[in-house]
């Protein structure tokens, strides 16, 4: 699978100093040889690659080991975060999965500090977290709609960092993700689900009102990303105006994020002879 990039997405999407998000083409496949079809290809490959280091996650956890991979995904309505889950998280063992997606605070989570809720759903040693959506929310929309006070939102910039940085401490890694895609392309899935009724119901008439704020939100992000792209918990942008890439792109992301941590399968706490020979004579 490996073979299939000319440049590893942990490098090519990374965001680092100088970064400028308008410089990112929604419709680039950056560092990928092939084309949709070879990306087929490689999407299937890598299911089995992702899946075999999972269960290795998983079945250390079960045995005590603290470290888990929390996949954090944004980006604008239609950029393809349900798809994501589905197509490259959902290929994975369900047992060893933690989705929350994160809608607008309840007016009891609203009563706590904006990352209360979201310390609430880290995963558990062992598991593949991943959040549809984020803490992120709190920095990008209610930016826009200047829902809280400037001094307030600066604030959570550092309080972001500092969350991340106590997590990456509990050994757990964080994986940013932005999927990137362009107002032509949102327009064009708008369009799609009003013309197919199998479809209405993702349709959302919200998701068009703030297509007017397509600037302020872009300026939004360019900030979250210069201000909470760190070492502990660094963020990388995903063009996504071509799903098929946007899949293995972040495949890419997250089997990298597993073979960092060198896992290995749990050595036995019994005696596996000794076990082989009970169950021979049972």
């Amino acid at each position: 699978m490996q073979k299939a990039w000319k440049t590893d997405p942990a490098d090519s999407l990374k965001v680092g100093p100088g970064f400028t998000l308008a410089d990112v083409d929604p419709a680039s496949t950056p560092g990928f040889k092939g084309d949709k079809q070879a990306g087929e290809s490689v999407l299937a490959a890598g299911a089995v690659e992702l899946t075999a280091l999972q269960q290795r996650l998983y079945a250390r956890g079960v045995e005590g080991d603290e470290r888990r991979v929390l996949l954090v995904l944004q980006g604008m309505d239609t950029s393809g975060k349900d798809g994501t889950v589905r197509h490259v998280v959902g290929m994975t063992h369900p047992e060893g999965v933690a989705l929350k997606s994160f809608k607008a605070p309840t007016a009891w989570e609203r009563r706590h500090d904006f990352l209360w809720r979201v310390a609430r759903q880290v995963p558990a040693p062992g598991m593949l977290g991943v959040f549809n959506r984020s803490h992120y929310e709190d920095v990008l929309i209610q930016r826009v709609h200047q829902m809280a006070p400037a001094a307030e939102i600066e604030r959570r910039y550092g309080a972001i960092n500092e969350f991340e940085a106590g997590l990456a401490d509990r050994g757990i890694t964080v994986l940013k993700v932005m999927l990137h895609i362009s107002p032509e392309e949102q327009k064009a899935r708008l369009t799609e689900r009003l013309d197919n009724p199998e479809k209405y119901w993702k349709y959302n008439p919200a998701d068009v009102t703030e297509r007017g704020f397509w600037n302020e939100y872009q300026q939004a992000y360019q900030i979250a990303l210069e201000r909470t792209s760190t070492e502990a918990a660094p963020w990388f942008v995903v063009p996504a105006d071509r799903k098929w890439f946007a899949r293995i792109a972040v495949q890419r992301l997250l089997v990298g994020a597993l073979q960092g941590l060198h896992l290995t399968w749990p050595l036995p706490s019994f005696d596996v002879a000794a076990e082989q020979k009970r169950l021979r004579k049972s």
